[in-house]
């Protein structure tokens, strides 16, 4: 197993000893080695694709192992991408190939040192296997960290189904672990969707300033947290155009540069719509004024 391990990116496992980390990093960040504490698992998710909305997504190829805690006090999930097949690969191998990690890799870190938020990748590693997809390439496995790897597709998961209970837990969870300034609002899903907007806008105008195209702004893309996530088909400008698309299924445009702020707002009234139903029963419970809905 080789491969570039990133020197700690001031982060430790929570209640894993340092030295464990140090002598076996290759085997923990590539998913041969887990802590005792560990307890993977592969997030399910829906998402609007193009339009169109699937209640049934998730990670087909990542498996989340835990979280890291920053010098800063701050946890952060540690995923794993490209380790095997999970619950959601549909067929999959739930493989990755050298290529696309490098790619994220490298897109991250330009990302992160011109000042965007992002998510990191923290090692990079190749496995040795040989992953077939139109021809035969190099196998690797990639650990990434974020904020969190909370989505609008998260949300739009347990909508979907109608689940209020596990909404309500979600939306209650991620105002404390991204929000904790609106904890205890008198409405938490109307303000857990004002900061998530807020968060997003500041983000996609961050993009527009550097030319960067994301590729495919999907609902399962976007984080609840404000971060970039799924360096796919994602690029930067080189010569400015609006209408430049990076993805080589976006035939219409949908996702072109000059398009994200829109698509970004579409995101978000998309999550909006399916939760409607809650923010209207929270505004009657604290008598909230109707007016806090409109344009949503």
């Amino acid at each position: 197993m080789r491969g570039r391990i990133r020197p700690a990116c001031g982060l430790r496992f929570m209640t894993v000893d340092a030295k464990l980390v140090e002598s076996n990093a290759a085997a923990l960040f590539s998913g041969g080695l887990l802590p005792a504490v560990a307890k993977p698992l592969a997030q399910a998710y829906a998402g609007h694709q193009f339009g169109a909305f699937s209640p049934q997504l998730g990670d087909g190829r990542a498996v989340l192992i835990g979280e890291l805690l920053g010098r800063d006090g701050r946890p952060r999930d540690l995923q794993l991408k490209g380790s095997g097949p999970t619950l959601f690969s549909r067929g999959g191998d739930g493989k990755a190939t050298l290529g696309p990690i490098l790619r994220e890799y490298l897109l991250g870190e330009a990302m992160y040192h011109l000042g965007m938020p992002t998510t990191r990748v923290l090692a990079a590693l190749t496995t040795g296997e040989r992953v077939w997809r139109t021809t035969q390439l190099p196998g690797a496995v990639l650990a990434r960290v974020a904020s969190s790897h909370l989505r609008v597709g998260t949300l739009q998961f347990f909508a979907a189904r109608r689940d209020r209970e596990r909404v309500s837990q979600l939306v209650s969870y991620t105002l404390q672990r991204h929000y904790p300034e609106h904890v205890g609002a008198n409405n938490p899903a109307l303000a857990l969707l004002k900061s998530v907007a807020k968060a997003q806008a500041h983000l996609i105008a961050q993009w527009m300033h550097v030319g960067f195209i994301h590729g495919v702004m999907n609902t399962d893309n976007v984080t609840l947290s404000g971060e970039t996530i799924d360096y796919g088909p994602a690029a930067f400008l080189e010569v400015y155009d609006p209408s430049t698309v990076y993805s080589s299924i976006d035939r219409n445009g949908r996702y072109a540069y000059g398009s994200q702020g829109r698509i970004g707002q579409w995101n978000l009234a998309a999550h909006g719509r399916h939760d409607r139903g809650m923010y209207r029963r929270q505004l009657a419970r604290h008598g909230s004024h109707r007016s806090d809905l409109r344009g949503m």
